[in-house]
């Protein structure tokens, strides 16, 4: 093996790009982005050839067996392998895995790729790389957060090796598809069809069968043997999809009949009687259905974990952080209340919920809060507990991660594009270096502006955990790090930030974009707080979100409705309804 690889010199290629007449279309795809991005960067055409092809070569999936290297099967669908033999690399993955050996191998060379519409691509005339030998497969098999930038654009997904239910195309790696997605009681077995006829199919609350807000009676055997019916049907009907949900609705009242009561009793957890039915459809369906994985949630009630019962190998866990404060790590937030409160009455924090589930456990998903869902622009304070978390996650035998983002989409602000980049590099590799992502992305997206929003992100971060102020997923947005005198040091911040870039249109865009997140703050909190309500601030502010491309501001409400919610004096849209679901998803 060479010392190092020489790619390009005097601005001309010293290397073709082999492929082979067998390449899957993942491998096409990986080729094609080489060569692009190779082009990109040289400014002279990249030669392709095929395993034929004389001389120094960049050689990608089967093609690389002509250098002795193969495919791994144990690099399962995502992992990859970089090799150097002599004057050529070797490329090699699995279905995914070859794609982000090619990205993994463009930011060795300094390509990087922050957003669908801000890439670095640096320009050279020479081009070498050091000589290679390394295999990357992810801890995290299943990684995946739904920031707008990702769920809209596909192929910018699989370049920050996102796989979870994108609909990223097959040629681009494809995805972890779900056939259902989590709360699917009501999918199984919906109240309104059954609940006359059958109401001991539901859950039991203080003596009474509920027909609203209910969840099912994880006990009854005709539920069972229904739930197994409809769950082997769906997996017929969807036979590439792996992953289905067999989950609580998303709300308490779990089933406390006698027979669901005492299983939970004596698991000390809701999670009890869950385990021990989802276990038996999971056993049931493993003959027809072997590489089926049946998805249920740790959640509320069932947050922690049983005492005896433990899921099956084929059984996937849940575990979701809804309670947890967000501006402190979860190994060292002291905020008691945040626990759960178990069968007995005693309580569990969720780092210890995190750690049973990891000892009992073969296969732990977390569904993570990465935003104020109620506010989406409010200033969230969690830069500092994103990798510490993401660190316990996978040391405690985490293997997928969720991290549930503003999902409005036009996506918001919040430098959730920053967010969004940086818990893609955690997803792959929980220990990369992160401030090192932070500084590279806002370096080059903020320009002069980057350390006026490092430092504005610095002072956020360092008034939480200065003061222990614990911050939820679902607040108001008159928190004491969102009082009127924080809010003037973080404009003065990013109004020095503004001035940075005043000549720059593209950069004076993106700052007065993040700007948003304080005008908003101070707009809600004037009309609740003070009962201010200036016309024209309020009016240019909604004029200024939608000019920035931008919809909702609260999760479950359009901006509309939210607008009407300000000048009625409530702090969320939501309570103009029964329900907090009741005006729908967001549609365009």
């Amino acid at each position: 093996m060479t010392d190092k690889l020489t790619i390009a010199r005097d601005g001309q290629p010293g290397i073709t790009i082999v492929t082979s007449a067998e390449d899957t279309e993942q491998e096409r795809y990986a080729a094609g982005e080489l060569r692009n991005y190779l082009e990109l960067m040289l400014s002279a055409s990249v030669p392709v050839g095929d395993e034929t092809t004389p001389g120094p070569a960049i050689a990608i999936g089967g093609a690389a067996s002509r250098l002795g290297v193969n495919p791994d099967v144990n690099l399962g669908d995502d992992g990859f392998t970089l090799r150097t033999v002599d004057d050529s690399l070797a490329i090699v993955g699995g279905r995914r895995g070859v794609i982000y050996g090619v990205y993994e191998l463009l930011e060795k060379l300094g390509c990087r790729f922050f957003t669908p519409t801000c890439e670095n691509i640096p320009s050279v005339r020479a081009l070498d790389i050091p000589a290679l030998d390394e295999t990357q497969i992810p801890v995290l098999e299943y990684r995946h957060h739904n920031y707008a930038d990702f769920t809209r654009n596909p192929r910018f997904a699989v370049k920050n090796r996102i796989n979870g239910p994108i609909p990223i195309k097959e040629r681009f790696g494809g995805h972890m598809a779900y056939t259902w997605f989590v709360h699917t009681f009501n999918r199984i077995l919906n109240p309104d069809e059954w609940f006359d006829t059958h109401p001991e199919y539901f859950s039991m609350v203080e003596g009474r069968r509920l027909q609203e807000r209910t969840q099912l009676c994880l006990t009854n055997p005709d539920v069972r043997k229904i739930t197994i019916d409809t769950v082997s049907r769906a997996l017929r009907e969807n036979p590439t999809k792996r992953l289905i949900s067999v989950s609580q609705n998303d709300w308490y009242n779990n089933c406390a009949c006698p027979d669901c009561r005492a299983i939970d009793e004596e698991e000390g957890s809701g999670a009890g009687s869950l385990i021990w039915f989802v276990n038996q459809v999971a056993e049931a369906i493993e003959a027809e259905f072997p590489q089926a994985i049946i998805d249920t949630l740790a959640y509320q009630y069932s947050r922690p974990a049983p005492r005896n019962i433990r899921p099956r190998h084929n059984v996937c866990v849940r575990l979701c952080s809804i309670e947890a404060c967000f501006a402190h790590p979860l190994e060292s937030c002291d905020d008691a209340s945040r626990q759960v409160r178990r069968p007995d009455g005693s309580t569990s924090s969720f780092i210890r919920d995190l750690e049973d589930w990891g000892k009992v456990c073969d296969r732990v998903y977390i569904w993570d809060y990465t935003t104020c869902f109620a506010h989406y622009p409010a200033p969230h304070p969690n830069w500092n507990v994103l990798q510490p978390n993401m660190q316990a996650f996978v040391r405690n035998n985490v293997k997928g991660v969720f991290e549930q983002a503003c999902g409005a989409l036009g996506g918001s602000t919040d430098l959730n594009e920053l967010r969004a980049y940086l818990i893609g590099k955690l997803l792959w590799n929980a220990d990369c270096d992160y401030q090192q992502h932070m500084t590279e992305f806002t370096d080059h997206y903020y320009g002069p502006a980057a350390p006026h929003i490092r430092e504005y992100i610095d002072v956020l971060t360092a008034k939480v955990e200065a003061d222990d102020i614990h911050v939820g997923f679902n607040d108001p947005c008159n928190g004491p790090h969102l009082s009127e005198a924080m809010l003037g040091i973080y404009d003065e911040i990013l109004a020095s930030a503004a001035q940075a870039v005043c000549g720059d249109p593209i950069g004076a865009m993106r700052v007065d974009r993040a700007r948003l997140s304080l005008r908003w703050v101070r707009l809600k909190n004037n009309a609740m707080l003070h009962g201010i309500k200036d016309p024209q601030d309020i009016n240019r502010f909604f004029a200024d979100w939608r000019a920035h491309g931008l919809t909702r501001i609260d999760e479950w409400v359009s901006a509309e409705t939210t607008h009407r919610a300000l000048l009625e004096n409530r702090w969320r849209g939501v309570e103009f309804y029964p329900n907090w679901w009741d005006e729908g998803g967001e549609e365009r």
